[in-house]
């Protein structure tokens, strides 16, 4: 049976989500996984959730890592498969050319909600530059609290 690329984007939540954040993987590229396996766990500025597997194959390259926001239907992952039904998501740019593994992401970066990311941003803060910040979201991420105390602070 022929094997082909897919793209598989960020997942739509609806309407009122348009980003969302990985938080941790829980596989990487090389490894091969089934339909259904969680692979990833992303969060919204609503939840947090597990992201499956839409099929059986190789995962080939991850393209977004821990700690990164991006908007739905950002192509998060590239697997190789040979499921058929998935012919509408097959890759049009072929293998990423750097697969990175989820040791890549530096060690020290806080994990932001996309919430966070926002309030830092509308207040006109770079979150790449406060690293000063005192993360007490669950599993040490940035949460908007934590961005309003800090923005608090300073003034």
């Amino acid at each position: 049976m022929d094997t082909f690329l897919i793209d598989v984007p960020m997942p739509s939540m609806g309407a009122t989500v348009n980003e969302l954040t990985v938080v941790s993987l829980k596989t990487q590229s090389g490894a091969r996984v089934s339909k259904g396996q969680k692979i990833a766990e992303l969060e919204s500025d609503k939840s947090i959730f597990e992201f499956e597997a839409p099929c059986d194959g190789t995962l080939r390259a991850i393209l977004i890592q821990p700690g990164e926001v991006r908007p739905s239907g950002t192509v998060f992952l590239q697997i190789e498969t040979s499921d058929g039904s998935l012919q509408h998501l097959r890759s049009k740019s072929g293998p990423a050319g750097a697969t990175a593994s989820p040791g890549a992401a530096p060690a020290a970066a806080a994990v932001w909600t996309p919430r966070a990311t926002k309030l830092a941003q509308e207040a006109g803060l770079d979150p790449a530059k406060m690293g000063d910040i005192v993360p007490t979201g669950p599993g040490g991420r940035v949460s908007g609290d934590d961005v309003t105390r800090y923005i608090e602070k300073r003034k």
